[in-house]
């Protein structure tokens, strides 16, 4: 891209695979994708085969691009097994350049404003229009176009020869009614939601992993030395560590402490509390650093004061026109807006704009965009700081943007919901580049960035900037505090917010004001804060742990089925001395988070409540909870199911439930922890004082194990909840139950669903339950038993 003063780099400098995940429509995950061609294969994610279009989606910067950008490159390789002959990127904000009253047909969409065929383009377009499927499209960013205009009159069309506006082409496209049967791969950023009609597959980008950062560093970093530094300051920085699981983030980071480096002679970026504004300020100084003449012999020295200063009217011409296209979600500019600009070819080639090839609405003119639509962000963010005359209302017009009540997402296709939209409401806005022109704004008026902003603008205009902006913030959380649906729970006065909640603490820590951060944990008046599906990501957990450390008692934080990751546990150190409750199922979590947590929550032995279900945590993290098991007694809830558990981490954390007094409830579903497991949890069972409640669903066990469980049982008083569902427990072992609650007064439940008994089994178990009145129920739904036969079991056994 432009930081090498060319238009892109080359695709293996910036490309490094990522977590990709095959999601349903309400985001539950389907899988993971362990290359590309499986985004193709019905066989794994489908959620609708009538639907025409592969919808890729993630936050600002998590790689959407670059993907398609590697799509491509496999193609063109031969690489890409999908079937495709032909293959054509368009980026979306091209739509937007054309005119109200311009129609094309399908074959200038692809020859005039894609690329011209080497062959007869009648003969090329005839074969695509016979064999759809051989085309493969990717359109990306759907939500960066923008329409001022009413696209209701235009009619669906099914001809692809038949000319209409690019806009509806495009929509008419996506959802199969021109060229249907072609391959289509969409991409729009998270709050884009498009209608299920025409999704195939819904696929969502988390960033990097730890591996992935890993992987990437090196293929960044040729040099050894360079490499190692880069890991250093990444080791030593959680929070510089946790927006590298960005990938956009992390190219800016690694590019500013390269050329960092080169330029002054550092190996250490900037000693900066590192938020998101002081990474875009460092890249911003870079930028403008390279026009400077240095030598060999010597290196830069100018401060970032001098650098700014001495490039203001650059800084300002940026903004103004950063500015003018966001409050019209623009992202192209003309040759005449960027001219009228009266920036030198010089500054032109900075890096911050590059041109834009082949947009239709611009003729033969040339045109240009920001090289990210978070760099537009950010100066719309400095133009508003810089303005001198600005007024409050417009200094905080894109906080009023984004404070709309939350509803459910807005919906982008098919055509039929053009026609439902209120006059005048443009149909592919989307809210985020707003939300982080906010962030920026925030980091700007901080006070430490104080020293670095009155030489672009009058003390007295950024005073007045920041109190306005501070009423605002306290203003508006005062607001969302009070609409936040409230629950009483046993200890804890609960909370659930909304995911525009996470970007109001966004931005309380891009401003780094404790008083702030305080005045919001005393307006929450709760002990329970429920962050679950707010689309969270590692960074996040700065913002969160810079508010939540200030609360002065203990506190349950629930992160449920978010992005958290072993960056994100990193970043909640400052928050582990309050945590009696920490949820964190559902957030790609590793052995390494796993030990973070270990080592923090056994420092102040209270947490009572650990969730780490459905992670990617193998038997090393298994060993670490087993051991925070033994050593925290306060401890009495731990769910841990659906990872990568075997016999030798089961058999840990059985050995460490055995010897706590405290247990009271253990979750290991979805492990596979075997026969051996089984038996270790079964010595466990015995006599234990206080569990209650235990799952080993779906963990592989045999009759071999769960004969040893049931006979554990005949030794326990103390478990009333007891899940086997989905493993292998035939008659044999049913038989052994039944013996169990002969003798077993307090067991309650007991899930056998999907196993492998059948009738004669369900027999046993009836005739063990006239001997008992306690257990309320044997569930025995999904075995090999009928319903004529279940009709002979008493009511206690439920097999239907």
């Amino acid at each position: 891209m432009s930081y090498a003063q060319k238009e892109e780099m080359l695709l293996e400098e910036t490309y490094a695979a990522s977590l990709i995940e095959l999601v349903s429509y309400t985001n539950e995950s389907l899988g993971k994708v362990s290359c590309l061609e499986e985004l193709f294969d019905d066989r794994i994610g489908l959620i609708n085969e009538d639907g025409e279009t592969i919808y890729v989606f993630g936050d600002a910067g998590i790689g959407k691009s670059i993907l398609l950008q590697k799509m491509q490159n496999l193609w063109a390789r031969g690489e890409l097994d999908v079937g495709a002959k032909f293959f054509f990127r368009f980026r979306c904000r091209m739509f937007s350049c054309f005119k109200e009253n311009e129609a094309i047909c399908l074959k200038d969409l692809l020859f005039k404003y894609n690329c011209y065929p080497d062959q007869d383009p009648e003969e090329v377009f005839n074969h695509i229009l016979h064999f759809p499927h051989t085309a493969l499209f990717t359109f990306d960013g759907f939500d960066e176009m923008h329409s001022d205009f009413d696209l209701s009159s235009i009619p669906e069309i099914c001809s692809p020869n038949e000319p209409t506006h690019p806009l509806a082409l495009l929509v008419n496209l996506l959802s199969g009614k021109v060229l249907k049967g072609s391959r289509k791969v969409l991409t729009a950023r998270t709050g884009t939601e498009i209608h299920q009609n025409i999704i195939r597959k819904k696929v969502l980008l988390r960033g990097f992993s730890s591996n992935n950062l890993k992987e990437y560093t090196k293929k960044f970093f040729r040099d050894e030395e360079c490499r190692v530094l880069m890991t250093n300051q990444l080791e030593a920085n959680p929070s510089l560590c946790s927006l590298c699981s960005v990938p956009l983030f992390c190219w800016i980071i690694f590019k500013c402490f390269e050329l960092f480096r080169s330029m002054f002679d550092s190996h250490e970026l900037p000693n900066y509390s590192v938020t998101l504004t002081n990474v875009f300020l460092l890249m911003t100084e870079v930028h403008l650093n390279r026009t400077l003449k240095t030598n060999l012999l010597k290196k830069n020295t100018r401060s970032q004061v001098e650098t700014f200063r001495s490039k203001k009217e650059t800084l300002f011409s940026l903004g103004k026109i950063a500015h003018t296209g966001m409050e019209k979600s623009l992202f192209i500019f003309d040759q005449e807006e960027v001219t009228s600009l009266n920036m030198s070819e010089q500054d032109l080639h900075l890096g911050f704009l590059r041109t834009v090839h082949d947009c239709g609405g611009f003729g033969d003119q040339s045109s240009y965009e920001f090289l990210h639509v978070t760099l537009q962000s950010f100066f719309t963010a400095l133009f508003l700081v810089t303005e001198e005359k600005l007024g409050t209302k417009e200094l905080l017009k894109f906080f009023a943007e984004c404070s709309s009540t939350e509803t459910a997402p807005s919906t982008c296709l098919p055509i039929s919901w053009l026609r439902k939209r209120s006059i005048g409401e443009d149909p592919f806005r989307n809210k985020e580049h707003f939300h982080f022109t906010n962030l920026f704004l925030c980091g700007l008026l901080s006070k430490d960035k104080e020293k670095l902003i009155r030489h672009l603008v009058s003390p007295a205009a950024i005073k007045k900037k920041r109190n306005a902006l501070i009423t605002y913030l306290l203003e508006s959380m005062k607001f969302q505090l009070q609409n936040l649906i409230r629950a009483r729970q046993k200890d804890y006065k609960q909370i659930q917010v909304m995911p525009n909640f996470v970007w109001m603490l966004r931005c309380i820590y891009e401003t780094q004001s404790e008083k702030l951060a305080k005045l919001t944990v005393r307006g929450m008046r709760a002990n329970y804060i429920k962050l679950t599906y707010c689309n969270a990501y590692s960074s996040d957990c700065s913002a969160i742990s810079f508010v939540m450390q200030h609360f002065q008692k203990h506190l349950g934080l629930d992160l449920d089925n978010n992005n958290i990751n072993d960056y994100g546990v990193k970043q909640l150190l400052p928050c582990f001395n309050k945590l009696m409750v920490i949820r964190l199922n559902v957030n790609q979590i590793t052995d390494h988070g796993v030990r973070v947590l270990y080592d923090e929550l056994s420092k102040y032995k209270i947490v009572t409540y650990l969730g780490l279900y459905n992670n990617q945590i193998t038997d090393v993290g298994a060993k670490y909870v087993a051991r925070l098991i033994e050593e925290c007694s306060s401890l009495t809830y731990v769910k841990i199911g659906a990872n990568k558990i075997t016999t030798e981490g089961g058999k840990c954390l059985a050995l460490a439930i055995q010897k706590s007094k405290t247990m009271y409830d253990i979750g290991m579903w979805g492990n596979q922890v075997g026969d051996e497991g089984a038996k270790a949890f079964a010595e466990a069972l015995r006599n234990h004082p206080s569990l209650t409640n235990v799952s080993l669903a779906f963990n592989g066990i045999t009759p071999e194990g769960g004969k040893s469980i049931a006979e554990a049982l005949k030794h326990n008083n103390t478990v009333k909840i007891f899940w086997l569902t989905k493993n292998a427990i035939d008659d044999e072992a049913a038989e052994s139950f039944a013996e169990m609650l002969r003798v077993n007064k307090k067991l309650a439940h007991l899930w056998l669903i999907q196993n492998q008994i059948t009738a004669k089994g369900a027999k046993y178990l009836s005739e063990g339950l006239q001997e008992n009145t306690t257990i309320k129920e044997i569930c025995l739904n999904g075995n090999p038993i009928n319903q004529e036969e279940a009709k002979a079991f008493e009511e206690r056994i439920i097999c239907f």
